[in-house]
């Protein structure tokens, strides 16, 4: 890693790949998507029961994670996938690092640039949707439904992170797509398969600090469990039940998320160089 870093080098960089998604409309339209869908969460999710119209803040949000945790890892990993290897096959790539710019300069203004336009249109998305039922949150829910957005934009740059990784190892454009989709498939589908299929091999012999650790090397557990006993303020659910006290309070899950965005990022780094 370079010894000084030009951070005007780095926002210059940052600023470059924030202006491309504007300019492609790519921000627009994920902020557009994400306002619809907590809009007619909010507002349709008891429609089974004969209802419509806003009920409760903890019914909202049990139904936005469950479409958070499907929809922010897949934009992101779309998102970033191409980064590099799509700047390698047009040949863009030899042109910047024959500039004076390092190498850690290149990938941190990418990231950088790139975590702008993703935390934007998530914001702007999910703040948009809710906002004709602001007159009926108190400001306590308002900041749990902001501590809530923040949790799914944490988790969208850990997989942005990933996305990276991916594109500086793959080889072209079309194997880092495949792998993009293939690490979405896993982490968000089959990990909770895995684990649980584990838990039942073991016969509920498996300790808990083994089950809350195999769950903290999935950054959508780590957020399942977020808006499980933070954001929510509802009772803990499902996988979240034999979390041994004190994994789920206090820094440990956001710590846990800081590090699914730097570790792979460090990795990415490595190769890079």
């Amino acid at each position: 890693m370079a010894t000084r870093i030009e951070w005007r080098l780095v926002r210059v960089l940052a600023a470059k790949e924030w202006r491309d998604r504007l300019r492609n409309r790519w921000v627009l339209a994920v902020a557009v998507l994400f306002a619809l869908f907590a809009l007619a969460i909010a507002y349709f999710g008891a429609a089974q029961q004969g209802a419509v119209g806003f009920r409760s803040l903890d019914a909202t949000l049990a139904s936005l994670a469950s479409l958070v945790v499907y929809l922010v890892p897949l934009i992101a990993l779309l998102l970033g996938y191409d980064a590099v290897v799509g700047e390698r096959e047009r040949g863009a790539l030899d042109l910047l690092l024959s500039m004076p710019v390092t190498r850690f300069e290149v990938l941190l203004g990418k990231y950088l640039g790139l975590g702008a336009a993703l935390t934007g249109a998530t914001a702007l998305g999910f703040g948009a949707g809710l906002l004709p039922l602001a007159g009926q949150l108190t400001v306590s829910e308002g900041w749990r439904y902001a501590a809530f957005v923040g949790a799914a934009i944490a988790m969208g740059l850990a997989f942005l992170s990933i996305a990276l990784m991916v594109s500086v190892i793959a080889r072209d454009r079309v194997r880092a797509s495949g792998a993009a989709l293939a690490l979405w498939f896993f982490f968000v589908l089959v990990y909770d398969l895995l684990l649980m299929g584990a838990l039942v091999l073991s016969q509920g012999g498996m300790a808990n600090s083994v089950f809350a650790a195999l769950l903290m090397l999935n950054p959508a557990d780590v957020f399942r469990l977020y808006a499980a006993s933070g954001a929510s303020g509802a009772g803990m659910g499902g996988l979240a039940t034999v979390m041994p006290p004190g994994w789920t309070t206090g820094a440990a899950l956001p710590a846990v998320m800081l590090a699914w965005m730097a570790l792979p990022f460090l990795i990415a780094y490595r190769r890079f160089k």
